[in-house]
């Protein structure tokens, strides 16, 4: 997929497949709609505008709409400027022919919204904010192979990398590289960054801008006056609607025709197939990296270190520390029942960490449904029920874990299959769902979010949010894991350590190469699936539903959906 020695464009072979709803005319909706208006449902609620600031994708979604990054990539892997004047590249000079540096153009005479122009010294501020330690930014970990950002002049920034850097199109870069405005935020560079009041009303130089939000329920949003296309627009207003549940989100936009867009639909097949029959909205699928996994906790949740801190790398976990213990977890999980009878056509069944693009998809592992072998090695183990309670114990500790997931019916489901397969090779299991909005919380201070960990085992949907999954891979290595000394930062949530991967990860980030560096990601892969670090189960689609009305949307792998909202229109 990679052309040249240096990155600036990627053929990703991602099928977008579009599924229309059944034959025959669509039904008149049940409630007219305001054409004018924009509606979007998201199920999972945001509670922050600052992507920086949060874990969530549910957050970078409604931040997306108003705030920018330099350029993101199109389904196709293509590098699209936003703020960017053009797309760097060797032959112009922009990407420097050592790797160790790429100069980015940017446009001039763009507004922010509040009427404060934009320039290079944004960006650098940008990267000041996401590498300062006292911010705690999520996006921290894209940005540590950077040495320095410059403003070379008011539109001209260059970036220095600290080696030679193949994945340059990573920094400032789709949803992980939106800009935020210096006069805003230069009073909350530091430990008080999440106390900013941009954090709830952004200042963005993106189509759409925040007029009113409540954390956990609503946003909305009007044309953005400074908009550089502004007078294009296709809504006088956005309303972007969080809570509830997938499926009554499908629903609004398949049969109801109440709203023109919902995001995520974790939806069972079945129920998804028959909402879209009704006609009201198409369901689009889209393949990129997202991947549903089962994430092991090499920390003990029970035990309390004298900071007061729970899953402590000071306490390793009495049994999931154990590799074999971790193989015969993965054996006793019947990925297939749960990608075909749950899943269908929106996902297939992994036993990969890294699944796209697919020249990095490793096909050296595979998966193996089998209980019988997954008590032998828990016999092995030396993990038996001694007490015949049912379930298995070793030096007067019983094997009982607690599985935890966000509330969703398709989630719940998934957990149902893990525990009925753990359960028959007698392991305990303790189900546990967490209101969305709070599990993929920014706030560091709730301890059910997936940061903290507090449970054995724990299970979500992430992948590469672009092409080069430098940044996706390197979320394994041990300087990622959240601590109470980072203020639960990082999205090494497994506290999984292992020197021989970091190594892999360091090699690949320098490595100019591209079928060296795309066999160095293979490997990390390989030693994740060997290792059983997490256990992959389904390779998802993105599935999201459009009103028949709504059009001019082209949903890409890597980046939020509402990256190209500013095309959005009703016809």
């Amino acid at each position: 997929m990679i052309a040249d020695r240096f990155i600036s464009r990627f053929c990703v072979s991602l099928g977008l497949t579009i599924a229309i709803a059944a034959c025959g005319s669509p039904t008149e909706t049940s409630n007219e709609q305001d054409s004018s208006t924009l509606k979007l449902l998201y199920w999972q609620a945001p509670t922050i505008l600052n992507p920086h600031l949060s874990t969530g994708f549910k957050d970078a979604e409604a931040s997306r709409i108003s705030l920018e990054p330099l350029a993101s990539f199109d389904n196709e892997g293509n590098l699209i400027p936003f703020l960017a004047e053009s797309i760097p590249t060797v032959d112009n000079g922009g990407v420097a022919a050592d790797g160790k540096s790429v100069v980015w153009k940017l446009k001039q005479d763009v507004k922010w919204s509040d009427g404060e122009p934009f320039t290079a010294e944004d960006v650098v501020f940008t990267y000041n904010f996401l590498s300062n330690p006292k911010v705690g930014a999520v996006s921290a970990g894209t940005y540590e192979v950077v040495s320095s950002v410059e403003a070379i002049d008011k539109y001209t920034v260059k970036v220095n990398f600290k080696e030679v850097n193949p994945a340059w199109s990573l920094v400032f870069v789709g949803g992980e590289g939106m800009i935020l405005p210096q006069h805003i935020y230069q009073s909350y560079n530091g430990e008080n960054a999440r106390s900013a009041p941009a954090n709830l009303k952004p200042i963005g130089t993106g189509a759409y801008r925040v007029v009113d939000f409540r954390p956990g329920d609503t946003v909305i949003y009007e044309p953005n006056p400074e908009f550089r296309q502004v007078e294009q627009l296709g809504f006088e207003r956005v309303e972007l609607k969080g809570g509830g549940d997938a499926t009554s989100a499908a629903r609004a936009v398949l049969q109801t025709g109440d709203a023109d867009f919902a995001h995520n639909l974790q939806v069972e097949a079945p129920v998804l197939d028959k909402l879209a029959a009704a006609g009201q909205g198409k369901v689009v699928s889209n393949y990129g990296a997202l991947m549903e996994r089962i994430l092991i906790n090499f920390s003990d949740p029970n035990q309390v270190a004298p900071s007061g801190e729970r899953s402590s790398l000071e306490f390793p976990h009495p049994w999931l520390s154990d590799r074999t213990v971790r193989q015969a977890l993965s054996l006793a999980i019947d990925r297939d029942t749960i990608a075909e009878q749950l899943y269908g056509v929106t996902g297939k069944a992994t036993p990969n960490f890294l699944v796209a693009p697919p020249e990095y998809a490793s096909a050296n592992t595979s998966y193996e449904f089998n209980p019988e072998k997954a008590q032998e090695l828990l016999e092995q183990a030396g993990w038996k029920d001694s007490n015949g309670n049912g379930t298995r114990d070793k030096n007067g500790v019983e094997m009982q874990m607690v599985f935890q997931t966000s509330v969703n019916p398709l989630r719940q489901k998934t957990q149902a299959v893990v525990k009925q397969g753990l359960q028959s090779i007698g392991v305990g299991v303790e189900l546990k769902s967490i209101d969305p909005s709070v599990y993929f919380s920014s706030d560091s201070s709730n301890n059910d979010t997936v940061e903290h960990f507090y449970a054995d085992l724990q299970m979500y949907t992430t992948g590469n949010t672009s092409p080069d999954p430098a940044a996706y891979m390197n979320f394994m290595t041990c300087n990622q894991i959240p601590q109470k000394a980072n203020n639960w930062s990082g999205d090494n949530n497994s506290r999984y350590c292992n020197p021989e991967y970091d190594r892999l990860w360091q090699a690949a980030s320098q490595e100019l190469d591209p079928p060296q560096r795309n066999q160095l990601f293979m490997e990390m892969n390989d030693l994740l699936v060997e290792d059983t670090v997490a256990i992959p189960l389904v390779h998802r689609a993105d599935v999201m539903a459009f009103g028949n009305s709504i059009t001019g949307y082209k949903p890409t792998a890597w980046d939020m959906r509402t990256w190209d909202i500013m095309n959005w229109r009703r016809e």
